[in-house]
């Protein structure tokens, strides 16, 4: 367990907390303990889904620019290999992963809640991406992750002016998935997650990595790709009770096993 991250499970949802007062900036030590805690819930059978949580005051304001103020050029290209790492150790998590966005998810904040499969929304929340007004541009996925999510003009949009987005516009656009009341965020999240956690777990790992990994490919590669993981899906456990279920009880009765 980290000093600022830590990974928290209740039931079969693991939820990764950022925990360092007073906005929950991004440094090098919190980039860090995220990639920790998101490598154990990876590993661990027992999560099934995860929740990526600020708390209630706020998701993430963005990178420590403290720490960034003086680095160099030759500091950045060596730092930016393991920003983008934490990152994507996120994004690869094989199971349902939902942010719960309070307060800001701003530059790195937001960056982090685009690794999520699904953003669920505080009302009163802010996103952007406002690398601009520091004369630099998104480094963590906010240019690619943004622009898959909202298409490129609205991207350039939000990256030209580095402004803050409204949860209403949020969902609008598809930056935001859900939109509730402030205090019921982590609860919906956490709703939403333990509905995915009772699935099977091999199928949604086989599903995600489909989509995600389809989408850099071409349509033939990406049909191929999907053929085969639906035949290695009929070596499973959860391929069985599923079918035989269906068979005798009809639809949305098979309790998975996850293997």
């Amino acid at each position: 367990m980290g000093e600022f991250v830590r990974l928290e499970v209740e039931g079969a949802v693991g939820t990764i907390r950022l925990d360092r007062p007073k906005m929950n900036a991004l440094n090098a030590q919190v980039q860090e303990e995220i990639r920790a805690c998101a490598v154990e819930a990876t590993a661990r059978t027992d999560i099934r889904a995860v929740v990526l949580y600020g708390g209630e005051r706020v998701f993430a304001a963005g990178a420590d620019i403290k720490e960034m103020k003086d680095m160099s050029y030759v500091d950045m290209l060596q730092r930016s290999g393991a920003l983008q790492d934490c990152f994507q150790t996120v994004a690869r998590i094989p199971k349902p992963v939902i942010a719960a966005v309070t307060g800001y998810a701003l530059g790195g904040g937001c960056e982090l809640s685009m690794c999520a499969d699904f953003r669920v929304v505080a009302d009163n929340a802010k996103m952007g991406q406002p690398e601009i007004l520091l004369g630099v541009i998104p480094g963590a996925g906010g240019t690619q992750r943004l622009t898959r999510l909202v298409g490129p003009a609205k991207a350039k949009d939000i990256c030209f002016t580095g402004r803050f987005v409204e949860a209403s516009e949020a969902l609008a656009i598809g930056l935001a998935d859900v939109v509730v009341p402030a205090g019921a965020v982590y609860a919906k999240a956490m709703e939403m997650a333990s509905s995915y956690a009772g699935g099977a777990a091999i199928a949604i790992r086989a599903a995600k990595k489909a989509i995600d990994e389809g989408l850099e490919m071409d349509l033939d590669a990406a049909l191929r790709m999907e053929s085969t993981l639906f035949a290695g899906l009929f070596a499973t456990e959860d391929r069985a009770i599923g079918m035989a279920s269906f068979v005798e009880s009809g639809p949305g009765k098979a309790q998975f096993l996850g293997r």
